[in-house]
């Protein structure tokens, strides 16, 4: 007899069950077009797998500091320096395996059992399953076209007044919309964060993928922050499993005390791999250049096609839609959609379990022929129902 624990009981990743659904079909020989999951078409740039290439030639590939790599940590403070003009000393960079571990090790730092933590939505729905399964309570804060879908520091004394958080997880740009705080907001935000001694902890993993608009970190106008950012996304790595966070000084050592138990160290040829990738710029420039057309491309096609209720797309590669004239089963809608048009979408309900039923999130990370071919699909797909 299996026993499973309470903890263990949280939601799937429905995105990642469309996914393999569609890579089920494709094996059997269906045209599949991937437009569910967040992930870069674009291979790690050539730097990066040069620099992997000469650390192997070279032997042994051994534990590292649990911190990271003193190279990896200085680099990543000279990218504050460079890029956002901020002093951030390599000793409150932590590196991690991926953001994911950023997050386990910022929420068991910052939080005990019975702890609430904010979630706007709509949002990544791994931060309100992994906080489940540490015994937090979630609550989430749904935002509105009226607030441009961002959190406000109104919304949040509204919150607290009811019963107090003790955190709040904000994403700039945001998953699955790619919507950003304005700088100004961003800095209200934060002050009223601290006004009211919440502990906030920003999701940063999408800088770099920005169209336009207006960025900065959250590190601009606190040193209590938590920021989280990651390789993944901007630098086309999602396979390395390596990203950091950035930690107030005094809570530096029990993010130590916490990573050495939980995985010694984070793998070191993704280390080296790390500290190359911040040498790819002209690369990774030219493969956000191929983001922007696919978004250009939905913006203009999706309303052409009867998707028009969009959210603000100001970074990461996606496009949120609004599906309520078309179904109130995101999920049910992905499946049909796959397996009749042969087009992979995120359901909404991963992302919002309140409003995301009738929503779906488009990723526009791959090739520019297959977004121009999944529109299209999903258009004649639309017109035949």
């Amino acid at each position: 007899m299996t026993f499973l624990s309470q903890r263990s009981a949280v939601e799937p990743f429905r995105a990642m069950d469309v996914m393999a659904d569609a890579f089920k079909l494709q094996r059997e020989g269906r045209s599949i077009i991937h437009l569910a999951v967040g992930e870069p078409g674009a291979p790690t740039p050539t730097v990066v797998r040069e620099a992997a290439t000469i650390a192997l030639e070279s032997g042994r590939i051994g534990y590292t500091e649990a911190l990271g790599t003193p190279a990896l940590r200085a680099r990543i403070s000279r990218y504050y320096r460079e890029i956002h003009d901020l002093d951030i000393p390599a000793g409150r960079i932590v590196v991690t395996t991926g953001s994911s571990a950023a997050f386990n090790l910022a929420f068991l730092t910052l939080f005990d059992v019975g702890d609430r933590v904010g979630l706007p939505t709509p949002g990544y729905p791994a931060y309100r399953n992994i906080l489940k399964a540490l015994g937090l309570e979630v609550v989430e804060i749904p935002t509105t076209a009226a607030t441009r879908w961002t959190m406000t520091p109104d919304m949040l004394a509204d919150v607290q007044s009811e019963k107090p958080l003790k955190g709040l997880i904000v994403a700039s740009p945001n998953n699955p919309n790619g919507t950003m705080v304005a700088p100004d907001d961003l800095q209200a935000l934060v002050g009223a964060c601290g006004d009211l001694g919440i502990r906030l902890i920003m999701d940063e993993i999408y800088h770099g993928l920005v169209y336009g608009f207006p960025t900065k970190s959250a590190l601009a106008f606190s040193d209590d922050v938590i920021v989280i950012n990651s390789f993944s996304k901007y630098y086309c790595m999602t396979g390395w499993r390596i990203g950091w966070m950035v930690v107030p000084p005094d809570v530096t050592r029990t993010v130590e005390c916490l990573a050495q138990n939980i995985a010694l160290s984070v793998n070191a040829l993704s280390q080296v791999a790390g500290v190359a990738a911040f040498d790819a710029t002209a690369e990774l420039e030219a493969v956000k250049a191929g983001y922007a057309l696919n978004r250009d491309i939905l913006l203009r096609r999706l309303p052409e096609i009867g998707l028009g209720k969009l959210h603000p797309a100001d970074g990461a590669f996606y496009i949120y839609a609004d599906v309520d004239h078309l179904t109130n089963d995101s999920m049910g809608f992905a499946r049909r959609l796959l397996d009749e048009a042969g087009v992979a979408v995120a359901p909404g309900v991963d992302f919002d379990s309140r409003r995301g039923g009738t929503h779906i999130r488009l990723s526009f990370a791959g090739k520019n022929e297959d977004v121009a071919e999944g529109i299209g699909r999903i258009g004649s797909w639309l017109n035949k129902g």
